[in-house]
């Protein structure tokens, strides 16, 4: 039987081929699901994939917008993106498979585990249909297996978004009705559903208000809804031992999921040979060398709780003064002075050539005596719903309906700021005085107005940090209409002139910067990196200044069309024109 099973579940992801094709085959070739899905053992075997084929996987570690950036910029923010003529996230295979077993489920007599599966497929669809609004906006709404006869309902037009969110909801209700209430990291429950009906309702309702959609508060009231169910009944909690310097870093490392905060997370296991490259992502120059920009270092706040950017002469510190009695979360999330790998006794210095930036991220980095520092060696689970999201969504959709209170900050924001030892968000204090380094073009947002402006604001910058490099960001900027965001300078540390170099202030040099003219560095520094202004390193005041990766006019973003992605051509053929290309493309 198990043979049978892994044969079923690799023969059932469908490729679109033609509009006949499309959505309309199952898999025959081993088993038919008409002698198929007759027990919880059989619904559960098909249901596995869903994980792998809906679900992120390496995506989580691997952000890159505008807050986190490698040798070559995405697409998205360069005008790199074209037309395709097939995929590119255009695909439904997965749907299928979806549909499939909540058509068969009938087979099974068992009904318990007929609406327990039901409702995980249902999940799944929901997760399925959300990557696709956030992706294309209005598509194709399918509920159901089809034949390849129903040509007109195959080739049918783009539904509209209200219905198709309308039934995202529908799915997840149900999933919230019919999934089990244990805790299981590794498997969708309840709690999982309740937290993707939080994250989808606040995109939703964000997205609806800033783009002028209208019928955005019936989004944020059951964004609201979803996440007060699951912060009074779930019994999730953060993740705190006590020790504010390590317990956000280690929530990441941890070979195993810490299922006290987090509610779903894949599964690696060095046991059974399943890896990723979290590790090595960030510790060497093979991977685009990814780095945290300036503008988001200069975001968090300091210790006491106060901003950062209020202080005299902030723009051009050098590294270490920099990122000096910081938000804790900084140097749990990147390289500082005095960074040491998890149970190693050697500190590390900063390495210009493992980041563009110099801001080198170290999230999700293993202990060094793991074995994960060679490719594709990491195996600590990767998390894809953790608590404190489900706070941040609470926040911001209360903030954003103008009914959030300083009660609501004090049992969510706070909890996330307590774990690493920060004062609370004052409610009264944020709204009284916003922060001018988030209210402005260069360097913040643009589009958020009214009284409650201070508040939002902070929101934003303690989801931007709390969230980092955990594949949010791009579509928190998609929901926001904060387009220009992508348009904003992307600078490193900054560098005072070429020469020795000691980054950390430590009195041990780190690397030497030869300047554009000179020629061989002085022999004492032979054993340590070295780079030349201009070449290895660019800086933006020609022989000092940040850290540029980037040329001038590199960066584009066109505000009218870019928010969603193109639908592929061969598609719109495919259904004669029934399906209409998104505005610009």
């Amino acid at each position: 039987m198990k043979k049978i099973l892994m044969i079923l579940a690799a023969a059932s992801t469908i490729a679109l081929v033609s509009c006949e094709d499309w959505l309309d085959k199952y898999p025959l070739a081993q088993v038919s699901p008409d002698t198929f899905f007759k027990s919880a053992k059989e619904l559960e075997a098909y249901s596995n994939q869903f994980y792998l084929d809906v679900l992120p996987g390496t995506s989580v570690y691997e952000e890159c917008a505008d807050n986190i950036v490698k040798d070559v910029l995405i697409d998205e923010m360069t005008d790199g993106r074209i037309v395709p003529n097939s995929g590119s996230g255009w695909s439904w295979g997965a749907l299928r498979d979806i549909n499939t077993l909540i058509e068969y489920s009938v087979n099974c007599k068992d009904e318990a585990a007929r609406k327990e599966y039901v409702a995980l497929a249902r999940f799944f669809r929901a997760y399925f249909y959300f990557d696709k609004v956030k992706r294309f906006g209005d598509v194709p709404w399918y509920d159901r297996t089809l034949g390849a006869s129903e040509t007109e309902e195959l080739c049918k037009p783009r539904d509209s978004r209200e219905l198709v969110m309308t039934n995202i909801i529908a799915d997840l209700d149900d999933a919230i009705a019919n999934l089990p209430t244990k805790k299981q990291v590794y498997k969708v429950t309840k709690w999982t559903a309740l937290a993707l009906k939080s994250r989808v309702c606040l995109f939703e309702g964000t997205f609806r208000k800033y783009h002028g959609l209208g019928d955005y508060e019936k989004y944020l009231t059951a964004a609201v809804s979803a996440s007060e169910t699951f912060m009074s009944q779930s019994g999730y909690k953060l993740y705190s031992t006590g020790n504010p310097d390590v317990d956000y870093r280690d929530l990441f490392a941890s070979v195993e999921a810490i299922g006290e905060e987090i509610i779903l997370a894949r599964d690696y296991t060095d046991e059974y040979g399943s890896y990723h490259n979290a590790t090595l992502y960030g510790l060497n120059t093979s991977y685009g060398k990814p780095g945290m920009t300036r503008k988001i270092v200069d975001t968090y706040l300091m210790a006491d709780g106060s901003r950062f950017t209020d202080k005299p002469g902030y723009q051009n510190m050098e590294f270490a003064e920099q990122v000096s009695g910081r938000d804790p979360r900084l140097a749990q999330t990147m390289r500082t002075p005095g960074f040491k790998r998890i149970d190693s006794d050697v500190t590390e210095p900063l390495r210009l050539n493992f980041s563009v930036t110099g801001y080198q991220i170290t999230k999700y980095v293993h202990s060094i005596n793991a074995g994960a520092d060679t490719y594709g060696r990491s195996f600590n689970d990767l998390p894809i719903f953790r608590t404190a999201e489900v706070y941040l969504n609470f926040a911001e959709a209360k903030a954003e309906l103008g009914t959030l209170t300083q009660a609501d900050i004090d049992k969510s924001i706070k909890l996330i700021r307590d774990r690493v030892g920060m004062p609370n968000l004052d409610l009264a204090a944020a709204n009284a005085n916003p922060d001018p380094y988030l209210d402005n073009s260069e360097t913040g947002y643009v589009n958020v107005k009214g009284d409650n402006k201070g508040i939002i604001l902070e929101i934003r910058r303690e989801r931007t940090i709390e969230l980092m490099d955990e594949n949010f960001r791009y579509y928190d900027i998609i929901r926001w209409k904060e387009g220009q965001c992508f348009l904003q300078k992307l600078y490193g540390i900054y560098i005072k002139g070429s020469g020795p170099q000691d980054f950390d202030g430590d009195g041990k040099i780190d690397a030497y910067l030869k300047a554009a003219d000179e020629g061989k560095a002085p022999a004492e520094y032979d054993k340590i990196d070295q780079f030349t202004i201009g070449k290895e390193i660019r800086l933006t005041e020609g022989d000092h200044g940040f850290i540029t990766p980037y040329s001038d006019n590199y960066q584009h973003w066109n505000e009218s069309r870019d928010y969603f992605y193109p639908i592929p051509t061969d598609d719109i053929q495919l259904t004669n024109g029934a399906l209409v290309q998104n505005p610009g493309w």
